[in-house]
């Protein structure tokens, strides 16, 4: 077999390294093309409706269930998190819990495919595939199939797939598929099953919330164990079953959304965001994860930093209920 010269392999590896990064750049400028109108569908699960945490019915009022089952979670998020920004969009939903993107395929495709879509955001079931634990063949499918379907109706549809959380279940018990691993370990199968399904699709845009997750582990503001117990300073992102998010994982999902979506840097929020104010969160604790959301988007160079909100003299509660009238 001949051997390629070293010269002539790193130069197509530069080409190939320079494509990704446009591409990339491509896939972001696609969606945040869409930042200041617009509709914007969530296609998931029990990781998208929050469920386990406050945030799973939090503004109901504010998005649209296409399910009628009256849930909001992370949606009603963003769709806080962009009012509070200037931008508009009309926030839609459609979620079954347990599933993966093949499921909706089966049994939504009415509900889904009843309008065309500005941008659609979407994940699939927790470890890639419930019946093979890291096997993405099964989200790499059914993001293709369901990419088509979004592009007959709208060709021009953003379209963005979440990298979920690693679950600490999965983890740290026995009966879990990356037992006796490290946490990142799952973190890292899941994001590749991601890749692989955006680099098999082309102009999908990988938002990475689970390696926002594990960032916050990284530098110390949230515990990677739950299981031995919360250690002080840090908060449990996992809820108490240690694999759907708590209030502090679905408002650290939301911020990269955000950010992943329409452009904008999380930090522009400020510490006086009015969700996170709500929900009860600190506004050092709401700055700590707006900063981890900025950093991991930066670092996967989708995202350049904003000028510095300045501190205003309205209360968080003053904004609150101003975003609020701003949304009905």
């Amino acid at each position: 077999m001949r051997t390629m010269p070293a010269d002539t392999s790193k130069g197509i590896l530069h080409r190939v390294r320079r494509r990704t990064r446009w591409a990339s750049a491509l896939a972001l400028l696609c969606i945040a093309g869409n930042s200041f109108g617009g509709s914007i569908l969530f296609i998931g699960n029990s990781f998208t409706f929050a469920w386990g945490s406050p945030v799973r019915y939090y503004r109901a009022d504010t998005v649209t269930d296409l399910n009628s089952a009256g849930q909001s979670g992370v949606p009603a998020l963003f769709k806080s998190f962009t009012v509070q920004a200037g931008l508009s969009y009309d926030v839609y939903l459609e979620t079954e819990p347990g599933v993966g993107i093949d499921w909706h395929l089966e049994h939504k495709l009415a509900v889904i495919g009843q309008r065309p879509w500005d941008t659609v955001v979407m994940h699939g079931y927790s470890t890639l595939d419930p019946r093979k634990p890291g096997d993405p063949g099964v989200l790499i499918a059914s993001v293709r199939q369901m990419t088509e379907l979004l592009r007959a109706k709208n060709s021009k549809v953003a379209i963005g797939v979440m990298a979920t959380w690693p679950r600490a279940d999965q983890t740290y018990q026995p009966q879990g598929a990356w037992f006796g691993k490290p946490i990142e370990a799952m973190a890292q199968d899941v994001r590749n099953g991601y890749n692989l399904a955006a680099a098999a699709t082309p102009g999908i845009k990988v938002i990475p919330v689970g390696d926002a997750w594990i960032r916050a582990m990284h530098t110390g503001i949230a515990d990677a164990n739950p299981f031995d117990g919360i250690k002080a300073g840090k908060v449990n992102l996992w809820a108490s079953d240690s694999y759907h998010a708590s209030t502090y994982g679905a408002y650290l999902e939301a911020l990269v959304l955000f950010g992943g979506i329409t452009g904008r840097d999380p930090r522009s929020l400020g510490a006086s965001e009015c969700s996170g104010f709500e929900l009860g969160l600190s506004a050092a604790l709401v700055t700590t994860l707006q900063q981890v959301a900025f950093d991991q988007l930066a670092a996967e160079g989708t995202l350049k930093p904003a000028a510095p909100t300045p501190a205003g003299k309205t209360t968080p509660a003053l904004k609150c209920s101003a975003s609020r009238s701003d949304q009905s």
